[in-house]
């Protein structure tokens, strides 16, 4: 317990209010988050005689060196507000789902003249239809090929009817995928509405119309004596009739439901949770739980649908359980609000429904034996490594880890990357680049500076504003630098000036340039080579030396396909085109006058002067 801290005297200051409370240890960092209806009466339990709360809680609570609370008006506040930093802090004695994924959508956009459908990870309050979410972004990407190959629907980004007949149709059209809608008068919107309903209808689950119809093509190509139309049009139909067999669970409510099964031994837990769409299972997926053997399969779920639903921007209508949970009111007015309607937990007992569970539990049994060496071993690479690197550094919770590099390669222009790993995993999202802007030449402690600053800078000013315009407000839990003392001390230097207590490790080379050590608090600290926590800094120093020389590549790239148009003030990326097409060469450009450049380029008098006055500069 820590010593500042009299926990007799903090219990008498609980109030008798709901909240959200946060163990931590003697290092300050979060073990636990847990609601409570009543901070006093809760919090309190955990500081009174063994009452059979289990051997996780007893662990827990022997290092517990303080608490805080935070007060909210109600459960449910408290709720969302312990989901947010459960997520945020990922407590070691909370139960975690362990996987953190998006899920993918199909969107239509049929507010446009020509509608699109594709791929898409989020769910925005726009006009576009969505489907889904769906377990596979492979299967999301396949299903997409397929309806644009049965219905010919575009997915260019022209803006139609205004873009038709300004360019020539694209690949997709020449070779049967698209209708050609970009051709002026070729598809009537009324035509390209009729072939947008059938998809609709497809992604509605409806396949019959599609298989007696590409059933009859097929016919009739084979008896016209067309053999490679009529195959072309056998490999699309078995395509179709594959994706409806997939569609297993047939309900003639049509609802959406999700239908949730548990397994677990000592160790591990599964859930697994079938995706029930208009009626119809569009798919399934399992997830591992991080728990106790002392917690109950009720206290797993219950926190499974917490951490599950508080991420996924799509709540169903149901959600099905093999057991009732003990928040059951309160889970069902949070699920309520975020769907915007009305979503029931039930626990089937008899019946279709509770086979449908069963089924559910069977298949989370399945994956739970099938998967437990590929899960740890994979833990062992991510989540292990960092562990041992924590116990190398004597340090604890190091979550979110960011890495940098600077590339300058032939003289030509600097740049920086940085990339950020999540408990042993690349987080892709979170990866920026910057161009230096300050430095001419190759300096990569001053290149370094820079990027350094301009990071917690963003960050800070973000942190004030309340925004996250950069995603730059969440700081790392550590600082890695490809390099030792010298790069070290540019990051504690920049990092002191800023107020921020970051710990920054080096890597040090061998005169082969492989690490041999890390710098961290001004010693070098041995590592063993054949280590996961090595493994896991070589890739990271690997990726941050990939990211910086591909956006390094895509400079060099750029400045060697740059034209002298796109110097010109009003010239954009579409006058740019209808200027190149409109003339052979710059020099013909330059030999017209101002009226036969507007004319000939259809681009205003004004826009035409700007572009002769730039050229007729650029010749003297």
């Amino acid at each position: 317990m820590d010593s500042d801290f009299d926990v007799n005297e903090e219990l008498k200051k609980l109030p008798a209010r709901p909240g959200v409370y946060i163990m931590r240890d003697a290092a300050d960092t979060i073990i636990y988050v847990g609601k409570a209806v009543n901070l006093n009466n809760r919090v309190r339990s955990y500081f009174r005689a063994n009452i059979g709360r289990g051997p996780k809680i007893d662990r827990m609570v022997s290092l517990i060196a303080r608490f805080e609370y935070i007060v909210t008006d109600s459960e449910l506040e408290a709720l969302v507000l312990e989901n947010d930093l459960i997520k945020e802090h990922r407590p070691r004695y909370n139960t975690m789902l362990r996987d953190d994924k998006t899920y993918p959508y199909i969107k239509v956009t049929v507010a446009e003249a020509y509608p699109r459908i594709f791929f898409s990870r989020l769910m925005k309050k726009d006009k576009a239809r969505y489907f889904g979410p769906y377990p596979s972004a492979h299967s999301v990407r396949e299903t997409i090929d397929l309806i644009n190959s049965l219905y010919g629907l575009r997915d260019c980004n022209r803006k139609l009817p205004g873009d038709a007949g300004k360019e020539r149709p694209c690949l997709n059209y020449h070779i049967g995928l698209c209708c050609g809608p970009c051709i002026k008068g070729k598809v009537s919107r009324e035509e390209y509405k009729e072939r947008l309903d059938k998809a609709i209808e497809f992604l509605a689950g409806n396949y019959g119309p599609v298989i007696k119809e590409l059933t009859a093509r097929m016919e009739a190509a084979s008896e016209a004596m067309e053999y490679e139309e009529a195959i072309r049009i056998r490999d699309l139909l078995e395509h179709v009739r594959s994706i409806a067999q997939k569609q297993k669970i047939e309900d003639t409510n049509q609802e959406d439901r999700d239908i949730l099964g548990l397994a677990r031994d000592e160790e591990d837990a599964v859930v697994q949770v079938f995706f029930v769409r208009s009626g119809r299972m569009v798919g399934r997926e399992h997830y591992y739980m991080k728990q106790s053997e002392s917690e109950s399969d009720e206290s797993i779920l219950t926190s499974f649908i917490k951490q599950f639903y508080a991420g996924t921007p799509f709540i169903p209508r149901e959600i099905m359980l093999q057991e009732e949970s003990s928040e059951k009111e309160l889970l069902e007015k949070w699920l309520s609000e975020k769907r915007g309607g009305r979503t029931y937990l039930i626990t089937p007992r008899i019946g279709q429904k509770e086979k449908l569970v069963e089924l559910a539990k069977a298949n989370a049994a399945t994956a739970l034996s099938k998967d437990r060496e590929k899960i740890k071993k994979e833990e062992g690479r991510t989540i292990g490594a960092v562990r041992e690197l924590e116990d190398i550094l004597g340090l604890r919770g190091l979550n979110r880890m960011e890495s940098y590099d600077i590339s300058n390669i032939s003289g030509f222009e600097n740049v920086g990357s940085m990339v950020v790993y999540d408990r042993g995993k690349p987080k892709r999202s979170d990866y920026r680049k910057f161009r230096i802007r300050s430095v001419k030449g190759p300096d990569d402690y001053a290149s370094m500076r820079e990027v350094l600053t301009r990071r917690f800078t963003h960050g800070l000013k973000e942190k004030e504003e309340g925004t996250d315009n950069g995603h730059f407000d969440v700081f790392p839990d550590i600082i890695l630098m490809d390099g030792g003392r010298g790069q070290v001390n540019i990051a504690l230097e920049v990092l002191d000036s800023l107020g921020l207590d970051i710990p920054v490790c080096g890597m040090v080379k061998d005169d082969h340039h492989r690490t041999r050590g890390l710098y961290f608090n001004n010693t070098e600290l041995p590592i063993d080579v054949h280590s996961e926590s090595f493994k896991l800094l070589t890739r990271i120093q690997d990726e941050v030396h990939r990211f910086a020389i591909e956006y390094h590549r895509s400079l060099r790239t750029k400045a060697q396909t740059h034209s002298v148009l796109d110097d010109i003030p009003g010239i954009g990326d579409s006058r740019r085109k209808a200027l190149m097409k409109a003339f052979s060469s710059i020099e013909e450009m330059r030999n017209a006058d101002a009226a036969g450049i507007a004319e000939r380029a259809g681009i205003p008098l004004n826009v035409a002067e700007s572009v002769k006055k730039y050229l007729e500069g650029e010749e003297k």
